[in-house]
């Protein structure tokens, strides 16, 4: 049996314009278009693509429909799919045009490029983060056949699709987020086998903070270079950045006088704190400018030489500031940090053209080699953490990557923050139940007057009773206020409707009824019971929960082949608990859930993650085909079920079409 091919389009040059997640997100708006009236002609398409997110968004029926007929003449015309491809393509360049084509308030280096019309890599870039690759995995026992990688070829993209130095690279960045047990490192892979390895690095990468929008596993079994590199410079970056919080690095409160600003420096996103640290240093040397970018206000080279004075002095040459060459002083800069053992990510030319992404990356191991700040901190009562802030921090990352996963126009690097405006709620709620929003009424970032965002949360409230949700005590003003108690409940809430939502839609005997915790329930202990095992789940905070055994059996009875059994503990001591746990939610990312859960949610029995973790295993099983799931059974010598895996789990990585397409519980 051959493998996935995914949607082909008869003109190559129209196909190598759009990933597979894009066509089959595309297709499946063109075949609805066409549905609604039975044929679709071009003089329809003006209203039709109102739906498509960034034509629908940023071009009026007016623009479109004069646009369209400038490339179309006869109106009357039936449509085809090349066709819609072709106009949606000349939409998009116009809407492009218009915004920037760049998500507005992120990182470059977060949301790495994945528009459709620009597909160039930074050759400069590729090499820095294979030699980033080489030196972070040299040891891997598994990988040290490939490596090293040679920066000058295009070995890399051969290399990662099989998918295993991804998930490698994850787990270098953040440890211990796949367990490596659920990697599939036979010599020679299947097809089915690299598709897993691959849901399971886009379902980690996701569950880390990384933005995979319009990524699918087949865009990685291709090969797609700007895809590949886009995901490996978000996962390098939340290595870099990890150390950038008071948790990690408690110096770091010596860049702020009182408690106040220490409140305003945790909230801040890492490469803020990251600029602010390099200011602090400049001031110091007398530096007179503010750099606020990794770009224009480094190009110069002379806030890169006074930090590095200032770090390490005896390393300093005169000459530095004394040349006036940019491109001179740039290598003086890069021979004083290989003095250091600093030299790393960029080259001079870099500095001088202002590489965004390599410039982060090159202040980032400055920090991490050497920050400057005193060993002597002084106490500050508040960092110590309760049990109550653990679990609040636990629960804002699941939630804040969460709603990152969802494609929305700003990334959120805290919802405490981020979210006081209201805006990215209503997207997110947009998303949940479309028109739900009166977009007529909503104010759009950035938003000046308070209480502009005061009428946005007041909207968000307004739409969380209409869909049922319990607000007590909930008002607009306190998500401006940033009340963390109330906003954690409300996103528990939307992600609970999501969750229960897509249950709905894909249980075809639910004639309408809204699927409730209990059906979830009951469904999950019917199919380990019917497995033949003994194992009962009592309800979603049932303390025998915490060995994993039970949804190792869930797994096992939705998918036969998911789990090996000689892999996993007792689950009787807390090492072999969080060791199933971590089997658990790997196997589980492999299969195709999109989750957002961590092991202790499972060894503690955290109601909210459980109930998530049970329903996305619901939600993937209820896709597979009915046979499939009649049949209960495998065979991975053809790789039957596998192919039904394979075919399945590519929408996982999608978020720029639907929630429902998209799947992230």
């Amino acid at each position: 049996m051959s493998g996935y091919v995914g949607i082909v389009v008869s003109d190559p040059s129209l196909q190598n314009q759009f990933t597979q997640v894009e066509l089959r997100s595309l297709k499946t708006h063109f075949m609805s278009m066409r549905r609604d009236s039975g044929k679709l002609t071009v003089g329809d398409l003006a209203s039709k693509m109102s739906r498509l997110k960034v034509v629908g968004e940023n071009l009026s029926e007016e623009e479109r429909a004069s646009l369209i007929q400038d490339y179309h003449r006869d109106l009357q015309d039936e449509v085809d799919f090349e066709l819609f491809l072709k106009v949606y393509l000349k939409l998009q360049a116009h809407a492009n045009a218009r915004t920037g084509s760049n998500a507005k308030n992120s990182s470059a280096f977060l949301k790495a490029a994945t528009t459709t019309l620009l597909h160039t890599i930074s050759e400069s870039e590729k090499a820095s983060y294979v030699a980033h690759i080489n030196n972070y995995l040299a040891g891997d026992e598994f990988l040290k056949k490939y490596l090293p990688i040679d920066p000058s070829s295009n070995d890399l993209f051969e290399i990662v699709k099989d998918g295993v130095l991804l998930c490698k690279l994850i787990n270098v960045a953040v440890p211990g987020t796949i367990d490596e047990r659920a990697i599939n490192t036979k010599r020679l892979l299947n097809p089915w086998e690299r598709n897993e390895n691959h849901t399971l690095c886009l379902n980690s990468a996701k569950a880390i903070g990384c933005t995979v929008v319009n990524i699918g596993t087949q865009d990685f079994i291709e090969g797609r270079r700007h895809l590949v590199l886009g995901v490996i410079s978000q996962i390098i970056k939340i290595q870099l950045l990890a150390d950038l919080n008071l948790k990690k690095t408690p110096q770091l409160l010596q860049l702020v006088d009182d408690s106040r600003d220490v409140e305003e420096l945790m909230s801040l996103p890492p490469e803020k704190i990251l600029l602010r640290w390099m200011n602090f240093h400049l001031k110091k040397a007398g530096y007179k400018k503010i750099v606020t970018n990794f770009s224009s206000d480094i190009k110069d080279g002379e806030a890169y030489a006074n930090l590095l004075n200032v770090l390490a002095p005896e390393h300093s040459n005169p000459s530095t500031l004394a040349v006036k060459n940019p491109l001179q002083r740039a290598k003086l800069i890069l021979e004083h940090a290989d003095r250091m053992g600093c030299r790393r990510y960029l080259t001079a030319k870099d500095i001088v053209e202002g590489s965004p992404n390599l410039n982060l990356a090159f202040v980032a191991h400055i920090f991490q080699h050497r920050n400057g700040l005193s060993t002597q901190t002084k106490e500050i009562s508040f960092l110590e953490v309760s049990p109550d802030e653990t679990q609040i921090s636990r629960e804002e990352r699941a939630f804040r990557f969460w709603i990152n996963s969802l494609g929305n126009s700003t990334y959120i690097d805290n919802v405490f923050e981020d979210l006081r405006n209201g805006w990215v709620l209503l997207e997110t709620l947009d998303k949940l139940s479309p028109g739900i929003v009166n977009w007529k009424i909503a104010n759009k970032p950035p938003i000046k007057l308070p209480f502009r965002k005061v009428e946005n949360c007041n909207q968000v409230v307004k739409i969380g009773k209409q869909l049922k949700f319990s607000l007590v005590n909930i008002a607009g003003n306190d998500i401006v206020q940033g009340n963390k108690k109330l906003i954690l409940a409300l996103l528990w809430q939307m992600m609970r409707y999501n969750v229960l939502q897509l249950l709905k839609n894909l249980r075809f005997d639910s004639h309408g009824k809204e699927i409730t915790d209990a059906d979830i329930l009951q469904w999950a202990n019917a199919k380990v019971r019917i497995s033949g095992s003994q194992s009962h789940m009592n309800s979603f905070k049932d303390k025998s929960l915490a060995d994993g055994i039970f949804f190792l059996e869930l797994l096992s009875a939705v998918q036969p082949r998911a789990v090996n059994w000689s892999l996993v503990t007792k689950g009787v001591t807390d090492e072999e608990k969080k060791m199933n746990a971590t089997y658990i939610i790997s196997i589980a990312r492999k299969l195709g859930c999109s989750i957002f859960l961590l092991p202790e949610d499972i060894t503690e029995v955290n109601q909210k993650m459980i109930l998530t973790l049970t329903a996305s295993i619901m939600h993937w099983f209820m896709k597979q085909p009915v046979e499939e799931k009649a049949s209960g059974t495998s065979d991975s010598e053809n790789g039957s079920q596998s192919e039904t895996i394979s075919n399945s789990t590519l929408d996982d990585s999608a978020s720029d079409s639907s929630i429902e397409e998209n799947g992230n519980i």
